[in-house]
């Protein structure tokens, strides 16, 4: 489950240009608007992520008119993402302190300023990194699924391969200090809904995001399937395999890029058997080459990283592969070496993207 709320240091707070109330904090690799003097670098700070849909709380009551759901927005020029609270956000009836006789408040400060005193809330233990999404009754904003994706559950995702999410490159402020100058693939990142297909032991299954579906001739996934045999082109193969992709086109998402029907662009393969995914260059000589289907678009087969998060997110803005006309949501880049389970990735989403699109 991702992680929308955690507690989290401010490392660094910088004043924006014109605006005499507000300053930007990074928390991770993340900028985040708050009030001037709020916090103080190395504060421990509850901080929420866009996506997060708090609950409809008086505390929460000024995120009314986004229906309570954290979005990127830009405030004096600067972009925001997330918001920050201090420590006292969280349930004062659920905390338990390590030195009981402290009142409420001082204890709160104690913990942000970091003294030995322990503070516990909902049995977590406020320390940084520490999950609190849970306790606060977060949970994440999910678009509506399009009527041509609905159908029938048959059951959750299946457990032998994983759910189609990368994680966002400011929540690994490690992997360009770590990486930076090393060679990666880069990808375009589509709008579109997830979706997978997998063959095990004779079993053939089709997937949305989070469930797998009944075959039904009005589902949009299942029509790809059987209009690209993709049963018949699994099962030759002689291997269990689950292949994941993005539906795009008519109906989905707005139909960003003007595509005429419904088509599926894949970015990743997995061995079921090995629990991995398949290196990238096999993945694409199966998709594009035996199975006779297409990949997402490659931007760039050797992508220097930079050693930097903004760098990373400033290439993320560019033009759409699939219309030129648009901006692209933004890139998914994937380590060449073997790494966790085959596949070292993760996601940059362009920041005009998400203002555009008031995500």
């Amino acid at each position: 489950m991702r992680k929308l709320a955690t507690i989290q240091r401010v490392l660094s707070l910088n004043p924006i240009p014109d605006a005499d109330a507000i300053e930007v904090a990074q928390v991770l690799g993340w900028k985040v608007v708050v009030k001037k003097g709020e916090f103080n670098v190395n504060d421990l700070v509850v901080y929420c992520e866009i996506d997060s849909l708090m609950p409809e709380r008086p505390e929460f009551e000024f995120l009314r008119n986004s229906k309570f759901r954290i979005r990127t927005v830009k405030l004096r020029g600067q972009v925001s993402q997330g918001i920050c609270f201090p420590l006292s956000i969280l349930k004062q009836g659920d905390w338990d302190f390590g030195v009981r006789d402290m009142p409420i408040g001082e204890a709160a400060i104690a913990c942000i300023r970091n003294t030995k005193t322990d503070l516990f809330c909902g049995g977590i233990k406020l320390v940084e990194g520490a999950d609190v999404t849970e306790v606060l009754g977060i949970t994440k904003y999910e678009a509506p699924i399009p009527a041509e994706l609905a159908g029938n559950v048959k059951r959750a995702l299946p457990s032998y391969f994983q759910v189609t999410d990368e994680d966002r490159i400011q929540i690994l402020p490690h992997i360009p200090e770590q990486y930076g100058g090393q060679r990666f693939i880069a990808t375009e990142k589509l709008d579109g809904s997830s979706c997978s297909f997998y063959w095990r032991n004779g079993e053939f299954g089709v997937c949305g995001r989070n469930w797998e579906y009944y075959e039904s001739p009005t589902n949009s996934i299942w029509k790809f399937a059987k209009q690209n045999n993709i049963e018949e082109k699994l099962g030759d193969l002689g291997r269990n395999i689950a292949l994941q992709g993005e539906i795009i086109g008519e109906g989905i998402q707005g139909n960003k890029y003007k595509l005429k029907g419904q088509t599926v662009r894949f970015f990743r393969a997995f061995d079921i058997d090995k629990y991995q995914y398949l290196p990238y260059d096999e993945f694409f000589e199966l998709i594009e080459n035996k199975l006779g289907l297409r990949c997402v678009p490659i931007l760039d087969w050797e992508y220097v990283l930079p050693s930097t998060i903004d760098e990373i997110l400033a290439y993320a803005q560019g033009n759409s592969v699939l219309n030129p006309l648009i901006g692209r949501e933004g890139v998914v880049f994937v380590r060449f070496d073997e790494n966790y389970q085959g596949r070292l990735s993760f996601k940059a989403i362009s920041n005009k993207f998400l203002i555009d699109n008031k995500e």
